[in-house]
């Protein structure tokens, strides 16, 4: 089967060529793609626990280390011990944090508006809808490997 005609090459494909149009559009505010979705995910009045943020961006524990550390080195973040629970550190944004989060936001929003004057309603409801199918066939396949390994696991 050649590239062109699976799947994955199209998502791949379609997501470097936005992943792209958003490094250049942050790089004018001097942070990445990545810093951005960083910062929108953050609540802004409540904050957000630390152990919540690498699962909501799909980022290994090790990266989103690195990637907190940088984001408060460069005060646009800071990190408070949770007041309920000591175990936990909560995530806020600092102020330069909410104006860099405010142009990310921007961003997406600029993106999305383009692409809804671009493409039908009808098309958009029709990926959507193809998308979450195919989220689903991927979260489905991923639990029937995960049991697998844990089948084939020797009990000793």
């Amino acid at each position: 089967m050649k590239k062109e005609k699976t799947v994955d090459f199209h998502i791949k494909w379609g997501w470097h060529a936005i992943s792209r149009m958003y490094n250049a559009y942050a790089a004018r505010f001097d942070i990445t793609m990545a810093i951005g979705y960083v910062l929108l995910n953050i609540d802004l009045e409540e904050g957000t626990p630390a152990t919540k943020i690498g699962p909501l961006l799909g980022m290994e524990p090790r990266s989103l280390v690195r990637m907190l550390k940088s984001l408060e080195e460069r005060g646009l973040i800071r990190r408070e011990v949770d007041g309920s629970d000591k175990r936990f550190v909560r995530i806020y944004l600092t102020d330069t944090g909410k104006e860099k989060r405010e142009m990310a936001r921007e961003g997406v929003i600029q993106f999305n508006n383009m692409i809804r004057e671009k493409i039908p309603l009808d098309k958009l409801v029709v990926f959507f809808e193809v998308m979450k199918d195919i989220n689903k066939l991927v979260e489905e396949e991923n639990a029937k490997i995960k049991t697998t390994e844990i089948e084939e696991l020797p009990l000793d």
